[in-house]
């Protein structure tokens, strides 16, 4: 194989990646369900110290003030004030933002 082949066979495999790339970043690909975990964490974080985690793999559809949204469920448990609170979480399959927090009844 010439060298003129290979470099040439390089920049067509980057071009296409970087296409690709940014083809699948428009299509709206949902975000993986651990990274919305983390930022869940990362907002719960200043109500308590945070003893454990969960959240579903498999997104749902949920709907708010007429709006759909692909959504990960999960929860946190977490210590505030020497008590144990369990919350349950909806956040948006795509963006990471959190929908909606709420404190489990005991």
């Amino acid at each position: 194989m010439s060298l003129k082949r290979f470099i040439f066979g390089l920049g067509v495999g980057a071009a296409a990646g970087y296409l690709l790339k940014n083809q699948i970043e428009q299509s709206g690909v949902q975000m993986s369900p651990e990274k919305a975990l983390r930022e869940v964490k990362r907002h719960v974080e200043s109500i308590g110290t945070i003893d454990g985690t969960w959240i579903h793999m498999v997104p749902e559809t949920y709907t708010q003030n007429q709006l759909d949204y692909d959504v990960y469920r999960g929860g946190v448990s977490c210590t505030t004030d020497d008590e144990l609170k369990t919350f349950e979480f909806l956040v948006d399959a795509s963006t990471g933002t959190v929908l909606r927090l709420y404190e489990q009844e005991s």
